[in-house]
Protein backbone atom coordinates (compact mmCIF):
# COMPACT_ATOMS: atom_id res chain seq x y z
CA UNK A 1 0.00 0.00 0.00
CA UNK A 2 2.74 1.99 0.64
CA UNK A 3 4.47 1.93 -2.75
CA UNK A 4 1.21 2.63 -4.18
CA UNK A 5 0.50 5.78 -2.43
CA UNK A 6 4.07 6.47 -2.94
CA UNK A 7 3.59 6.11 -7.20
CA UNK A 8 0.67 8.45 -7.13
CA UNK A 9 2.56 11.12 -5.63
CA UNK A 10 5.05 10.52 -8.14
CA UNK A 11 2.40 11.11 -10.81
CA UNK A 12 0.93 14.20 -8.97
CA UNK A 13 4.24 15.44 -8.40
CA UNK A 14 4.74 15.19 -12.49
CA UNK A 15 1.39 16.39 -13.64
CA UNK A 16 1.88 19.10 -11.34
CA UNK A 17 5.49 19.86 -13.65
CA UNK A 18 3.58 19.21 -16.76
CA UNK A 19 0.69 21.76 -15.84
CA UNK A 20 3.61 24.72 -15.17
CA UNK A 21 5.67 23.56 -17.84
CA UNK A 22 3.15 24.14 -20.56
CA UNK A 23 3.34 28.12 -19.77
CA UNK A 24 7.04 28.30 -20.26
CA UNK A 25 9.30 28.59 -23.31
CA UNK A 26 12.69 28.71 -23.49
CA UNK A 27 14.14 30.02 -26.74
CA UNK A 28 17.21 31.40 -28.29
CA UNK A 29 18.25 34.10 -30.31
CA UNK A 30 20.01 32.68 -33.67
CA UNK A 31 22.88 35.08 -34.58
CA UNK A 32 25.30 34.71 -37.44
CA UNK A 33 28.35 34.47 -35.33
CA UNK A 34 29.42 31.83 -34.10
CA UNK A 35 30.63 33.09 -30.48
CA UNK A 36 27.05 34.07 -29.59
CA UNK A 37 25.52 30.50 -29.54
CA UNK A 38 28.47 29.36 -27.08
CA UNK A 39 26.65 30.41 -24.10
CA UNK A 40 23.33 29.06 -25.29
CA UNK A 41 25.24 25.25 -25.29
CA UNK A 42 27.30 26.44 -22.28
CA UNK A 43 23.47 26.45 -20.24
CA UNK A 44 22.83 22.94 -21.26
CA UNK A 45 26.39 21.56 -20.23
CA UNK A 46 26.33 23.49 -16.96
CA UNK A 47 22.60 22.25 -16.40
CA UNK A 48 23.82 18.75 -17.34
CA UNK A 49 26.99 18.45 -15.51
CA UNK A 50 25.31 19.48 -11.92
CA UNK A 51 22.53 16.85 -12.59
CA UNK A 52 24.94 14.67 -13.10
CA UNK A 53 27.14 15.85 -10.42
CA UNK A 54 23.42 15.96 -7.97
CA UNK A 55 22.70 12.52 -8.51
CA UNK A 56 25.44 10.51 -8.76
CA UNK A 57 28.43 11.95 -6.83
CA UNK A 58 26.91 13.83 -4.28
CA UNK A 59 29.19 13.42 -1.30
CA UNK A 60 32.33 14.44 -3.72
CA UNK A 61 30.87 17.59 -5.76
CA UNK A 62 27.22 18.28 -4.06
CA UNK A 63 28.13 22.22 -3.71
CA UNK A 64 29.55 22.26 -7.22
CA UNK A 65 26.74 20.36 -8.56
CA UNK A 66 24.31 23.33 -7.34
CA UNK A 67 26.60 25.85 -8.54
CA UNK A 68 27.13 24.50 -11.99
CA UNK A 69 22.69 24.69 -11.98
CA UNK A 70 22.58 28.30 -11.04
CA UNK A 71 25.22 29.02 -13.92
CA UNK A 72 23.33 27.28 -16.20
CA UNK A 73 20.03 28.96 -14.80
CA UNK A 74 21.89 32.28 -15.03
CA UNK A 75 23.22 31.50 -18.74
CA UNK A 76 19.43 30.92 -19.67
CA UNK A 77 17.73 34.40 -18.82
CA UNK A 78 20.90 36.24 -20.01
CA UNK A 79 21.46 34.84 -23.35
CA UNK A 80 18.27 33.27 -24.50
CA UNK A 81 14.48 33.96 -23.74
CA UNK A 82 12.18 32.89 -21.35
CA UNK A 83 8.62 33.28 -23.07
CA UNK A 84 6.01 32.65 -20.07
CA UNK A 85 2.30 32.81 -21.23
CA UNK A 86 -0.29 34.16 -19.25
CA UNK A 87 -2.20 31.16 -17.05
CA UNK A 88 -5.22 31.89 -15.01
CA UNK A 89 -5.76 31.52 -11.66
CA UNK A 90 -7.35 28.06 -11.62
CA UNK A 91 -4.80 26.42 -13.70
CA UNK A 92 -2.11 27.79 -11.39
CA UNK A 93 -3.71 26.58 -8.21
CA UNK A 94 -4.29 23.20 -9.77
CA UNK A 95 -0.94 22.89 -10.70
CA UNK A 96 0.44 23.96 -7.54
CA UNK A 97 -1.71 21.45 -5.22
CA UNK A 98 -0.81 18.89 -7.15
CA UNK A 99 2.62 19.13 -6.64
CA UNK A 100 2.48 19.71 -3.03
CA UNK A 101 -0.08 16.85 -2.61
CA UNK A 102 2.41 14.47 -4.70
CA UNK A 103 5.57 16.04 -2.54
CA UNK A 104 3.51 15.44 0.59
CA UNK A 105 2.62 11.56 -0.72
CA UNK A 106 6.26 11.02 -1.68
CA UNK A 107 7.84 11.37 1.48
CA UNK A 108 4.91 11.50 4.81
CA UNK A 109 2.61 8.82 2.76
CA UNK A 110 -0.73 10.95 3.58
CA UNK A 111 -2.21 13.90 3.15
CA UNK A 112 -3.81 15.78 5.76
CA UNK A 113 -6.57 18.15 5.02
Amino acid sequence: MRLLLKLVGLFLVVLGIYFLGQNIFFTTQISPYWWRDVSAAGSVIAILGGLTSLLFFRRATGDFGWILVMLGILLVFVTGRVILRPTSLWYFFLSFASLIAGFRLIRTGRLDF
